[in-house]
């Protein structure tokens, strides 16, 4: 997902291998990743995305001051808040709990998505197969 403040920008899914670099974007306040080869395209990540950081990603501590490091380079995208609308709802969630807005992430950071999550769709077996083994005739569902 892209936060609502980064609607008006062209924007692509993220792939599984993808070096991301955290952004500022054009005319916006948020910020969010654009791929290491289009920095002007926002890469949307669904939930349950995970990354790896280069190095433990720097962030805001509070509203203007104040920075803290990532306890590790390992996170979880999700979204906070969803009952309040037009709040940023997107966040890293690293593997202490640790939870941090992506507004809050200082940009210039390199990160590699890892895993997608599943979309939940089921994989329909098409047609069986069969083959001859010296138990006899098997039919063998394929997946597709």
């Amino acid at each position: 997902m892209c936060d609502y403040s980064l609607e008006h920008l062209a924007s692509r899914d993220a792939r599984v291998a993808d070096r991301l670099v955290s952004s500022s974007f054009l005319n916006t306040l948020t910020r969010g990743f654009a791929a290491k080869d289009d920095p002007n395209t926002a890469v949307c990540l669904l939930p349950g995305t995970e990354l790896a950081f280069d190095t433990p990603p720097r962030y805001r501590s509070g509203a203007w001051f104040g920075k803290k490091s990532a306890p590790n380079t390992l996170a979880r995208f999700r979204q906070i808040n969803l009952t309040v609308p037009h709040a940023h709802h997107d966040a890293l969630e690293f593997t202490d709990g640790t939870v941090v807005p992506l507004t809050r992430l200082m940009t210039n950071q390199w990160a590699t998505v890892l895993q997608l999550p599943s979309t939940g769709q089921r994989i329909h077996a098409v047609p069986a197969r069969e083959f001859r083994s010296e138990l006899g005739t098997v039919s063998e569902p394929v997946l597709g």
